[in-house]
């Protein structure tokens, strides 16, 4: 079961199992567009607060980030805005 927010993975698997050639323009769009929020919220949510299952989906999607500090904190604490860990 994929987290709160996050496409589902049988939304993901029914999606790359169909050929590009047999979906519609609108198909495509939709498929991109949800791609790249998926993929947002990967990068937004810190690894330590994701379940089980999604860092298995994320791994097998490749949209696993490799840190456990989330974008949003990274550019909170750039603009001094975070409690910046010393």
């Amino acid at each position: 079961m994929s987290d709160a927010n996050r496409q589902s993975f049988t939304d993901k698997a029914s999606s790359a199992m169909k050929p590009d050639s047999e979906k519609s323009t609108f198909e495509k769009a939709s498929d991109t567009i949800k791609g790249h929020a998926d993929s947002l919220g990967s990068s937004m949510q810190p690894e330590s607060q994701k379940s089980t299952s999604q860092k298995m989906g994320d791994t097998m999607s490749g949209n696993s980030n490799q840190n456990d500090e989330s974008l949003l904190n990274k550019a909170k604490d750039a603009v001094g805005l975070g409690g910046q860990k010393k």
